[in-house]
């Protein structure tokens, strides 16, 4: 089933939310902007120099599977090993986890912290109460892509539609741009459209979220060091070359500057391209890379999936291949460097509820999580680097098959579609699970100092942009 973007977008804008609940003491340090000033304010006069902790993190590598909820890992789980851990089941009020289940996913198993986030944008709020004593609740005052992005990165809640402004309508710094500010380097990747709301929110300013063309300027002009992803005028999403510029994402013109070699980036298309960084031929600190095709990597491809995989894949670049590429350029810094990687068309297959994509795209991220993982260990440390696997939001509301008013687990044997149910079309205000790993995990398992019945303890969405700017650097 296809999604097309241009109503996603748009519904996404009006009607998505998510918050990583948490603490509210660090509210008054979340604007990077003073009223009356002429722009966002530097490092400095935010955040005075202090020396960071000995365990603070030197590189950053923040991995966000849109729309991944813990039904969206325990479908893949059910669907790679007929088991899983995650569900819960019972009456309103009466709600408990599902014993049993082991870990399936490199980030679930005991090197890893696991802890939830909360999803709401500025204005709303998480009960943890009435989340599981009315199964609508969270099917109420949620988040978008765009809110939740920014308060991801810039440690502000905002509205919906906003990227990288506060509900003043102002400019709020991004972890980014503090990274370069600290002569680190930055980069994002996405499976969708490099300027989409999730990869926009770590290098974009814009009141709203469609502006697509003007994010798209901003980021080519910006000073980041990588911006990978989709979006590509003259291919369609299988993949295939088109003469005449589809404008979706970004303009022709701006396709040629980059092209021709107009701007600051090294740019690269091909796949060949993207296999030489991940392989470590890297002969540029900064690069920009476009891969061929218009929305996600996959999931718009032409073709009606039951199961997963029964339509044959694109022949593009993969979200692997694109981290370990990422990764390779920024590591050329000796300072450090700080890394948005997005599983973005996981939130697309839960629109459009479509459980066989769903789990392609989800299999597709966990992927993405096992090459970091495995460049880290080889390229870096644990002792020097933080991996934090989360969503920004649930979409679809994946549930059990006899979920409303009750909840009922997800059951099924390996290499099937597991037995399921959707209770929505959009995104919810629902937790959202965390995995995180090396320098720095104590500080966020600190800051997760509210608890929800089934889920325990749970971090705010502004928390770990906040620890990067008050503590970590």
């Amino acid at each position: 089933m296809s999604f097309k973007r241009r109503s996603l977008a748009i519904t996404c804008a009006i009607t998505s939310s998510i918050v990583l609940a948490g603490i509210s003491g660090t509210a008054a340090a979340q604007s990077s902007y003073v009223s009356g000033s002429s722009g966002l304010l530097s490092s400095s006069e935010l955040h005075p120099e202090t020396p960071a902790p000995l365990d603070a993190p030197k590189n950053i590598i923040y991995m966000i599977g849109d729309g991944m909820g813990y039904n969206h890992v325990s479908a893949t789980n059910l669907f790679e090993t007929g088991q899983t851990m995650h569900q819960v089941e019972g009456e309103p009020g009466s709600v408990t986890p599902v014993e049993g289940g082991t870990p399936v996913q490199a980030f679930e198993g005991a090197e890893w912290t696991q802890l939830a986030q909360s999803t709401f944008q500025d204005g709303n709020s998480y009960d943890p109460e009435r989340a599981w004593a009315d199964h609508n609740y969270v099917n109420e005052n949620f988040t978008d892509s765009a809110a939740a992005g920014t308060a991801m990165a810039t440690g502000v809640k905002t509205t919906n539609g906003m990227i990288g402004i506060n509900p003043a309508n102002e400019p709020a710094k991004n972890t980014s741009e503090y990274a370069i500010e600290k002569g680190k380097a930055a980069g994002v990747v996405s499976s969708v459209p490099f300027n989409h709301a999730t990869p926009a929110a770590w290098a974009a300013h814009n009141s709203n979220r469609n502006d697509l063309h003007a994010m798209a300027e901003e980021m080519i002009n910006s000073d980041l060091n990588v911006i990978m992803g989709a979006g590509h005028p003259f291919f369609d999403n299988n993949g295939n070359p088109i003469t005449e510029a589809d404008e979706d994402y970004m303009q022709a013109s701006q396709y040629e500057r980059l092209a021709s070699g107009e701007t600051d980036f090294t740019f690269v298309e091909e796949d060949a391209d993207f296999e030489a960084l991940a392989n470590g031929q890297v002969e540029s600190d900064k690069y920009f890379g476009l891969a061929q095709v218009e929305d996600p990597l996959q999931h718009d491809r032409d073709g009606d999936s039951v199961t997963p995989y029964d339509v044959p894949l694109n022949d593009v670049v993969d979200l692997s291949t694109m981290s370990k590429a990422a990764l390779n350029v920024l590591n050329q810094d000796e300072d450090g460097f700080h890394i948005m990687i997005e599983g973005g068309a996981i939130d697309w297959a839960g629109h459009a509820n479509d459980m066989a994509r769903d789990i392609e795209e989800v299999q597709e991220f966990n992927k993405a999580v096992e090459t970091v993982i495995e460049w880290v260990e080889t390229n870096s440390s644990w002792d020097e680097t933080l991996v934090i696997v989360t969503a920004d939001h649930e979409t679809g509301y994946m549930t059990g098959p006899n979920d409303d008013p009750n909840w009922s687990a997800m059951t099924g044997a390996a290499g099937i579609v597991p037995n399921h149910g959707w209770h929505s079309g959009n995104h919810i205000n629902q937790l959202v699970p965390v995995f995180a790993r090396g320098a720095g995990v104590s500080d966020i398992v600190a800051a997760a100092d509210q608890v929800d019945p089934i889920r325990g303890n749970y971090i705010d969405n502004i928390e770990i942009a906040n620890l990067t700017f008050n503590k970590w650097w």
